[in-house]
């Protein structure tokens, strides 16, 4: 156990001794291993232990939150007497806390361990991805790569007994690759990932795929061409096209900000939000996906959760604070970068589910647009919905067939658009990984979607 039991309910008495109704105890001792090569060479390797205590207390709508990297007895008393601090000056006589650990179901095998694994072996597995994405053409002209493992230890106790922990072992590698020609230069990238260990580079993606598609897309982009901006139907590829839904319309599903009113979809539940052919789904309990969880970061199994069914606005996504301001349970969706970080409502594993159209009939529904083959990062507004996102590789459409490589082309639009202008659903969903940023911190998530059309979207170019 990552604490003693005893002084677990030392730190609840203490953080609800002045009035709090709710008391949690978040313990984490979190092992990150990295490392990077350029061309074949290592650059760097980094090996870094994350251990702490998160302390918080509710009080009606009140919180407070505390955190300490220092485990001892004397350490998580302070730090669970200055969220007392905060709640109230009253002191009060409570009934004694009896926890009761809960042991959770593991969906997610794990059969080797990445911490166990000697440095050199996990370096000869990137240099592989790195020689594949050399070798792969003459245009390529600088590879760099990187590997992290991640193995996390969790404890979550609070006030109401729960006593319970989980276990959260991740690996990812990433091959970038510059293609140069005439003094021009281009990128391209891969970077799978997934809640296992290192068999991932046998029964997902081997290293020599990984960086023979990360050159394979640098030197597309150094062959394309340009596609001039203006308004176009666009068929977005599955896997990390999901990134479109995920920011431009999952943030605005979170409770952090459906519970304050700063959501364009606050509000909403059981309306149409979307095209009757959209179904999305945020589901934490997809065995060994890059998003999933046993339990979430306040020790409530995670849950598939259908969002939107059918264009209707279902579920949000719920914590169990903001739960308590709109009167809904937790949907196993709390999550955190780490203990020095409060939890609030984040997505696991977002996506659009498969529809009824194939790939051949969208495409051939197009006579003049833009296929997006690979979508990369963007920004987006919760409160309005605004987003843009840049496309990493894409290619014309003309009369229902792809043509050209084209490059600089990003999509700009408005979530609650975008959702009604999807009109046609693939079949094949696949997910794409990446890690998310909000107000509780960078956690791995999972983004996907089958290939969709957007009857029309602004186009950014040149």
């Amino acid at each position: 156990m990552l604490m003693k039991e005893s002084l677990i309910i030392k730190a609840l008495d203490a953080a609800l001794s002045t009035g709090a109704d709710f008391a949690e105890v978040f313990v984490e001792e979190s092992l990150n291993n990295s490392i990077s090569m350029v061309d074949g060479k290592v650059d760097s390797v980094g090996s870094h232990l994350v251990s702490g205590v998160g302390i918080r207390a509710y009080r009606g709508l009140q919180s407070a939150s505390a955190s300490s990297s220092d485990l001892s007895e004397d350490a998580v008393l302070s730090a669970a007497r200055s969220v007392a601090a905060v709640i109230g000056d009253s002191s009060r006589i409570l009934p004694p806390i009896r926890l009761t650990e809960r042991v959770n179901t593991n969906i997610h095998r794990i059969e080797i361990v990445p911490s166990c694994v000697p440095l050199a072996d996990k370096v000869e597995l990137l240099g592989r991805a790195l020689s594949s994405a050399k070798a792969y053409s003459p245009l390529v002209s600088q590879v760099t790569g990187s590997l992290i493992d991640v193995d996390r230890k969790i404890l979550v106790a609070n006030s109401d007994g729960l006593l319970t922990g989980d276990r959260q072992i991740r690996t990812r590698m990433a091959a970038s690759a510059v293609a140069s020609r005439n003094g021009e230069s281009q990128t391209g990238s891969c970077s799978p990932g997934r809640r296992m260990g290192l068999e991932m580079f046998t029964s997902v993606m081997t290293p020599e795929e990984i960086g023979t598609e990360a050159a394979r897309q640098a030197v597309v982009n150094i062959e394309a061409g340009y596609i001039d901006s203006g308004v176009y139907p666009v068929a977005i590829e599955n896997g990390f096209g999901g990134v479109i839904f995920h920011e431009s319309c999952g943030h605005s599903l979170e409770a952090t900000s459906v519970a304050y009113g700063l959501s364009e979809f606050a509000g909403k539940k059981g309306q149409k939000i979307a095209n009757e052919c959209v179904t999305a789904i945020d589901d934490g309990t997809i065995p060994n996906a890059w998003g999933s969880l046993n339990i979430d970061d306040e020790g409530t199994p995670t849950q598939r959760k259908v969002l939107i069914e059918n264009g209707i606005l279902k579920r949000y996504m719920v914590d169990r604070f903001n739960g308590r301001r709109m009167g809904e349970p937790s949907s196993g969706s709390a999550r955190r970068q780490s203990y020095s970080f409060t939890p609030t409502s984040r997505m696991t594993n977002t996506f659009i589910a498969p529809g009824e159209d194939s790939d051949e009939d969208i495409i051939a529904s197009i006579d003049n647009g833009l296929y997006c083959a690979k979508m990369g990062g963007g920004s987006v507004n919760p409160v309005t919905g605004e987003f843009n996102f840049a496309v990493t590789e894409a290619y014309l459409v003309k009369d229902g067939k792809i043509g050209k490589a084209v490059r600089g082309a990003s999509l700009i639009g408005r979530g609650s658009q975008i959702l009604m202008d999807i009109d046609m659903v693939g079949r094949d969903m696949q997910t794409g990984q990446g890690m998310c940023g909000s107000s509780s911190g960078s956690i791995p998530t999972d983004v996907g979607q089958p290939l969709i059309r957007v009857s029309k979207i602004t186009v950014g170019g040149r």
